[in-house]
């Protein structure tokens, strides 16, 4: 008999690269260099929108921002189902 969670204990330790995406949009070069402290960038959501959560570049949540103190995190609202985040 195989111990199930012997196995994921292994897993435990293992890093990810979890990011969140706010939106996105394209530029030049020209214009990415033009960038300096106060510029805006629209992006290709509105504001207060979902925010897609990433595992290894791989859609697996949306959720909103939170502030806690002095600090920003994701609620998350929604589970992406393995079909839906491979789209």
């Amino acid at each position: 008999m195989i111990d199930d969670s012997r196995n994921l204990d292994v897993l435990m330790n293992v890093s990810l690269a979890v990011s969140a995406e706010l939106g996105r949009c394209t530029m030049r070069v020209s214009d990415v260099l033009k960038l300096g402290k106060g510029s805006i960038v629209e992006l290709d959501r509105l504001a207060g929108g979902p925010v897609d959560v990433l595992v290894n570049n791989r859609l697996v949540a949306r959720g909103e921002v939170v502030a806690v103190d002095d600090r920003f995190g994701i609620r998350v609202t929604e589970v992406v189902a393995r079909k839906a985040a491979r789209a």
